[in-house]
């Protein structure tokens, strides 16, 4: 199984994948890595998983959750799964597998969505929106309490939750009608107007329904009394959860012989008004008066004449989240574009794919997409037959999985908020092996200064919140802590790429396998021992070395010592990946000894006190051996070492009980300091 962007929100997900790998047999890895039961292993990890998650906030680090997860967790992860991020390519591999490009300063436009000025700004037109009850995404709240208890029976038959669970749905996707709004505001004026009539028209439809019904004039037939909403053309631009909560709520009908009618009257005929009065608002922007559609051009005729990134490079791939917005930008652009720069330009979608030019009116998604990108798809002769393709507008359809480093030059034409969906478009063109020696990319900010946008996002946010649904028995659809903390996160991001562009693995929080990968120094070990070829094989134990703790290390380890200790004999706990070796930190400080349980993490540590320094630091062995008399009085030293070895033995002793519950597996600790041989220790000055 392959992944770019491997997602695990629990470690069941992580397990589940195993057992694809594994085809559920449980003893797979008992031959090959000591595992014997692989269910087992997963089972405590779940149970140190949730002990390790009820801590305090702020206590849930990588460091923490090794300490609290049991060593063979690690040596199955080691086991089953490889990690490789453009970081260690690009150190390992070297040129060998191609280079990566060099990235220019991101470049950032901002510009009025009214050139004239004459638009509101984007936070009174907000409130406006803000002041939308968008009752038909909501109908349950207008049933009468007489007309609940069937649709109660309905919806614990139908959806398995009861009423009070579907009435808190349908309040969050009005919430999230609020949102959407907004962020189609800021990505065009087009894809705004466009929704504003959308949303508009099922109002109406609606009102002429209830005017019906009011009127005896309409049909009993559940077809014509029945409504619900329709989710054609505003579902892109969501994220997953709440595409989801989208959908379901559409599946929701609503008999307008059970509302409210005169409330639900009330309130579509308010949202109307408004709607009118913002739809009057951006009908007034037409194309020669969008500023930002003017400086997207202006753009696109810089780059692909006197401003090429890379001499004779014409391509440019424009992003947006919004279907409408691409359409929009290839009807207004792309005609002229080709007529007067002779640029040839796509729109792709998903569900809508033009081409301009002569050969092809229509192009299939595969087709633009490699005469777009030949060399990266392997086009080159049918793109020379039929043409190249130079700018692409596209939805997020095409932002991950597609190889098209052809390019040099991705605009984001709006700000998607989640900041890891900017980084996946890039990484279109940010690939091993791109002919380009720079590339770039463009973001067009809301506008209003970040600040400013990011506290009206937090208000957004703020009000999905929804209210306690503990009288149901459900838990909150949307929690204030869990989006607040992610605004925090997200916004810190975006800030971060007004300035710089970051990779995938600079984005994320909280652990990654990658955090416990141990193929780079699998890597280096081999690349020095075939360097070296005997040396270690031939190296007497008891070696050791002294070095300083730098600067950005002090934090983490004060001086002491790290002993590399061996169990000898069938006394080894084999559970761990570092088996039979064990490093344990010592410090002087006398604050106890501690197990360096997370491999990666030590040997990391290890490497930076270390790498670097292929001769011993004179100074600091002077000092040494000034403590020890030439190493005849070793006794503070032999006292950290008897500490370690203690530390080993209770290490073993905890191993033993936990072994106790793993099916056909039990493992004997040491029970003593001749169960140890000292490998190497390094001293910490």
């Amino acid at each position: 199984m392959l992944s770019a962007t491997p997602i695990n929100n629990r470690l069941t997900d992580l397990r589940n994948q195993i057992e694809l790998i594994t085809e559920g047999r449980d003893d797979y890895l008992e031959k090959t890595d000591g595992i014997g039961s692989i269910d087992a292993v997963m089972r405590l990890a779940q149970k140190r998983f949730n002990l390790w998650s009820s801590q305090a906030h702020g206590r849930h680090t990588t460091q923490s959750f090794a300490e609290y997860v049991n060593a063979d967790y690690f040596k199955l992860l080691d086991a089953l799964t490889i990690a490789r991020s453009r970081k260690h390519v690009t150190k390992y591999y070297g040129t060998e597998a191609g280079t990566f490009p060099s990235r220019l300063a991101p470049r950032n436009v901002q510009e009025p969505i009214d050139s004239r000025g004459e638009l509101p700004p984007i936070s009174e037109l907000y409130a406006m929106i803000s002041d939308l009850t968008f009752a038909q995404y909501q109908l349950l709240s207008y049933v009468r309490e007489d007309a609940r208890p069937g649709y109660e029976v309905d919806y614990r038959e139908g959806f398995g939750n009861d009423f009070g669970s579907e009435l808190h749905r349908t309040n969050a996707v009005a919430v999230l009608m609020r949102v959407n709004l907004l962020k189609r505001m800021e990505s065009s004026v087009s894809a705004f107007r466009t929704t504003l009539r959308r949303v508009r028209s099922s109002c109406a439809d609606i009102l002429d329904r209830l005017a019906a019904l009011e009127a005896r004039s309409i049909d009993d037939a559940l077809s014509s009394v029945e409504v619900g909403y329709g989710i054609e053309g505003l579902e892109d631009g969501l994220d997953d959860r709440e595409t989801e909560m989208f959908e379901v709520g559409a599946q929701i009908r609503v008999d307008l012989r059970d509302v409210d009618r005169e409330t639900l009257s009330m309130d579509l005929t308010h949202d109307v008004e408004i709607l009118d009065e913002l739809i009057d608002y951006s009908s007034a922007v037409t194309p020669d008066r969008d500023a930002k559609l003017g400086a997207l051009r202006t753009l696109i005729i810089e780059k692909t004449g006197t401003g090429q990134i890379n001499s004779g490079n014409r391509k440019v791939l424009v992003f947006s989240a919004f279907a409408d917005t691409v359409t929009y930008l290839y009807d207004q652009l792309a005609s002229d574009l080709q007529r007067s720069h002779g640029l040839t330009c796509a729109q792709v979608t998903g569900t809508r794919n033009r081409i301009t030019g002569k050969r092809y009116v229509r192009g299939s998604f595969e087709d633009i997409l490699g005469r777009f990108s030949p060399h990266s798809k392997e086009c080159i002769a049918f793109a020379e037959r039929e043409g190249q393709i130079d700018i692409i507008f596209a939805t997020d359809c095409i932002s991950e999985g597609q190889n098209l480093q052809d390019c040099d030059c991705v605009v984001n034409y709006d700000v998607h908020w989640n900041p890891v969906r900017i980084v996946q478009r890039f990484g279109r063109v940010d690939r091993l092996g791109s002919p380009n020696k720079y590339i770039q990319m463009v973001t067009f900010w809301p506008d209003v200064d970040l600040e400013s946008y990011i506290k009206l996002e937090s208000r957004v946010k703020a009000r999905m919140a929804l209210g306690d649904a503990s009288a149901s028995g459900e838990e909150n659809l949307l929690t204030p802590s869990e989006d607040m903390n992610d605004l925090e996160y997200r916004s810190d991001q975006l800030r971060t790429l007004r300035s710089e562009t970051l990779d995938l693995e600079d984005m994320r929080r909280g652990m990654s396998i990658t955090d416990f990968a141990l193929d780079d120094f699998r890597i280096e070990l081999e690349r020095y021992m075939n360097a070296h070829p005997g040396i270690l094989e031939g190296a007497p134990t008891g070696l050791h070395a002294v070095v300083d703790i730098p600067d950005n290390l002090r934090a983490q380890v004060s001086p002491g010592v790290v002993f590399c200790l061996e169990q000898r004999g069938d006394t080894g706990d084999s559970s761990r990946v570092t088996a039979p070796l064990s490093l344990i930190y010592v410090p002087r400080d006398a604050t106890g000894a501690r197990v360096l349980s997370h491999p990666t993490y030590s040997l990391d540590l290890l490497r930076q006190l270390c790498e670097g320094r292929h001769e011993p630091l004179d100074a600091l062995c002077a000092q040494f051996n000034r403590d020890t008399r030439d190493g005849e009085d070793m006794s503070v030293y032999s006292a950290l070492l008897a500490q370690a070895v203690a530390t080993a033995i209770t290490q073993g002793e905890a191993t033993t009980l936990e072994s106790l519950l793993t099916p056909g597996v039990i493992s004997r600790g040491a029970a003593s300091e001749a169960d140890f041989s000292l490998v190497s220790f390094v001293v910490l000055l």
